[in-house]
């Protein structure tokens, strides 16, 4: 059959599929109007029919991540090092970012991607065993770089399906000696490197554990939330060493990210990194017994007060966290699950010490 055949038969059969809608339609009024006298069902009837017979329109899919698909999270450990951070590549990319105080007040961050085929991530930096809880809420595996004694311990006790930069430098890692840091803040890795890691220590690829977050397709109304506040400007201060901030965009709807009041770029794009959703609260730290180095230990697990910040507002939110490896709930003043906009977030866990300030 012709081309032109086939479209001849097609607007054919679009033509009686209409003509028989508006038939049934017809016939239904006349029952409603002459018999039942109800409008209201004379319409619902017909939009039934009308939903019955024509092809449904295409659904609204969310753009951050495929809700279904199974493809199980993976968690790379970012270098936050005052040196490093002008080489950070790929945070974009992650649909979830944590970040969290380390030794000598400054942060890392933990990046978590799903379906995504990032060609730079890093640097990549060692690990800290706290870390381990939030890969473990998203049943991620876990991309790192070295770790202290007591991460180290950790993911073994724990069997965390890991990849580690100290051993396999040369396998599911690389140095870009290009840049103008100290050794140590040049490990980089892919998505590509990192398949091949898992494929070859047999780690499971799928995941039937639920996102984290509860995401709407539609923009949620954060001015009709209880306890709504105009966020435009917020600070998070974790240390005297390091501030992260944000100013809202009211163009793209987007947090602009800045870290010590200078903007957050990509060395590869060049651009500034933006959130979308970014979710605040305190947790108390301390300093680990004996630990030379001044590493961290933080209160994590339990509950807690604090923000959920997108589309310039932030409403105050409840946060709860039973074990290391239970997912995180986070919940409104009234006790609803909390539901994020479609994009990216920034999970930001600052120490009781420093400070939160939205305005």
């Amino acid at each position: 059959m012709s081309k032109g055949n086939k479209n001849n038969k097609h607007k054919k059969r679009g033509k009686i599929y209409l003509l028989i809608i508006l038939i049934l339609i017809v016939l239904i009024g006349l029952e409603v109007f002459f018999i039942k006298g109800n409008l209201k069902g004379f319409i619902d009837k017909a939009k039934n029919i009308t939903k019955e017979i024509l092809p449904n329109k295409e659904e609204k899919k969310l753009k951050v991540v495929d809700i279904n698909s199974n493809s199980r999270p993976i968690a790379v450990m970012i270098n936050n090092h005052n040196s490093a951070r002008n080489y950070h590549m790929g945070l974009q990319d992650a649909y979830l970012v944590y970040e969290i105080i380390v030794e000598g007040g400054s942060t890392r961050y933990m990046a978590v991607y799903k379906d995504k085929d990032v060609s730079k991530i890093g640097s990549v930096r060692s690990s800290r065993h706290y870390f381990l809880d939030y890969a473990l809420e998203n049943d991620a595996i876990y991309v790192h770089w070295g770790y202290s004694d007591q991460a180290k311990q950790d993911i073994e006790r724990l069997g965390i399906d890991n990849i580690n930069g100290l051993y396999y430098e040369n396998s599911y890692f690389y140095r870009d000696n290009s840049l103008n840091v100290s050794l140590e803040h040049t490990g980089y890795t892919n998505m590509e490197f990192i398949k091949k890691g898992i494929s070859k220590f047999g780690y499971r690829n799928t995941s039937n554990k639920k996102l984290l977050l509860d995401y709407s397709i539609d923009d949620i109304e954060m001015n009709q939330l209880d306890g709504v506040i105009s966020a435009k400007d917020i600070d998070l201060k974790y240390s005297g060493v390091v501030t992260t901030s944000y100013k809202y965009d009211e163009v793209s709807g987007n947090y602009l990210r800045y870290v010590n009041d200078k903007a957050h770029k990509d060395y590869v794009t060049k651009e500034q990194y933006t959130a979308k959703n970014i979710i605040a609260y305190q947790v108390s730290n301390h300093t680990l017994n004996g630990d030379v180095k001044g590493r961290q230990d933080i209160d994590n697990i339990g509950s807690g007060k604090g923000y959920f910040i997108s589309n310039g507002y932030a409403v105050p939110i409840n946060w709860n966290k039973s074990s290391r490896s239970a997912q995180t709930v986070y919940t409104l003043k009234d006790g609803t699950e909390l539901k994020v906009n479609d994009g990216n977030t920034f999970i930001q866990i600052v120490p009781m010490s420093g400070n939160i300030s939205i305005s």
